[in-house]
């Protein structure tokens, strides 16, 4: 097992072999908990739920919701606070959030605001999870479209990287995930940068050796600037125009994934790293090329501009209603706060239809 440690909490990363839940079980012992819930949804019940329970020696009270974005509701928390009640959790109870990033965002707003909180580990079952949304204390939901739009800040007990719920994932669920790592490369490791560049095949890679170079350099930022006021907007490189591609693609036919909406993202902000920081155009390629190694084209026309651009202008991140970016240059380096004009923006959005024509 191999631990990073934050200033109050443990990740710890497993074996791909399997999940001894050691770990788990001491934090159990330690907190005394009353009693204990754990928060799922169909997928993460039926493939990982079958690896954990047989290394736990403690009893556990299931929570199963729906699984999806579109499910990451005050309506979905107001079930999970009724079953909370109905399992007569209280302040000295634990919820353990096994699942992707729906599941832990969403599983910890509720144990944040439960009882005015209770304790809760993070278990996070997709690669997304794993290395970006495990990391960092942020809780939310989405309210009326807008990705995360009610939350707070609070900081897991622990959280729990098994490389080995990845073994259950379909393709595509692993190239969402590889965009947050493709990230954490372009805004703090020239060197990640360098060493993804061999990769061609996403079915062949090992990830349980990315993950903890990836969430080493979440773990810097975070650290550095836990509620987001600084360093930390690095992380929303490929966000701003990201979600509001997630956002607009839940009302079509086809629905994005949070990665392949960042993937759409980071091409277009890195086009705006070079027309706003000087980003070399040998560099606006290499990362385009790269990205559309993985990520087909999503279909996206002019029509739809003036919604994307009325999704970015509600963006939580952005300051005196200027649309706020984080841009790249050099690769591996981060330039917070940068906004621009709409027009620039939609220039943007037309140089990553063309990649696609």
């Amino acid at each position: 097992m191999f631990l990073l440690h934050l200033n109050d909490y443990d990740i710890s990363i497993g074996s791909p072999g399997g999940f001894d839940g050691e770990a788990l079980r001491q934090l159990v012992r330690k907190g005394s908990y009353t009693k204990i819930a754990l928060l799922t949804d169909e997928n993460t019940k039926r493939h990982c739920l079958p690896l954990v329970l047989p290394a736990l020696d403690f009893e556990i009270n299931v929570i199963e919701i729906p699984s999806g974005e579109q499910h990451k509701s005050l309506d979905t928390c107001n079930f999970v606070w009724q079953e909370m009640v109905r399992i007569g959790l209280d302040r000295r109870s634990l919820l353990i959030n096994l699942g992707g990033g729906v599941i832990g965002d969403m599983g910890g707003f509720c144990a944040a605001t439960y009882l005015r909180g209770i304790d809760f580990v993070q278990m996070p079952a997709t690669l997304l999870a794993q290395v970006d949304a495990s990391i960092g204390g942020k809780l939310g939901i989405d309210f009326q479209y807008l990705k995360n739009n009610i939350g707070v800040f609070k900081n897991p007990k622990a959280v729990f990287v098994e490389p080995v719920f990845l073994k259950t994932l379909p393709a595509r669920q692993i190239r969402s995930g590889f965009a947050e790592i493709i990230k954490h490369a372009l805004i703090g490791d020239a060197g990640l940068w360098e060493q993804l560049q061999s990769i061609t095949d996403l079915s062949t890679v090992d990830w349980a050796a990315l993950l903890a170079p990836s969430l080493a350099i979440k773990k810097r930022v975070v650290e550095e600037d836990p509620h987001e006021k600084g360093i930390r907007k690095a992380l929303n490189f490929g966000h701003t125009i990201g979600h509001a591609v997630e956002s607009f693609s839940f009302k079509n036919e086809k629905p994005l994934l949070h990665g392949e909406a960042v993937a759409v993202g980071m091409i277009c902000e890195t086009f705006l790293s070079h027309k706003l920081a000087g980003l070399p155009l040998a560099s606006v390629e290499s990362v385009t090329q790269f990205i559309l190694r993985f990520y087909e084209p999503y279909p996206l026309d002019e029509k739809g501009f003036p919604e994307l651009l009325s999704l970015m202008k509600m963006d939580k991140k952005n300051v005196g209603g200027r649309i706020n970016f984080t841009l790249i240059n050099p690769l591996g380096q981060a330039i917070i706060d940068q906004s621009c004009e709409e027009a620039l923006i939609e220039e943007s959005l037309r140089f990553y239809l063309e990649l696609g024509s």
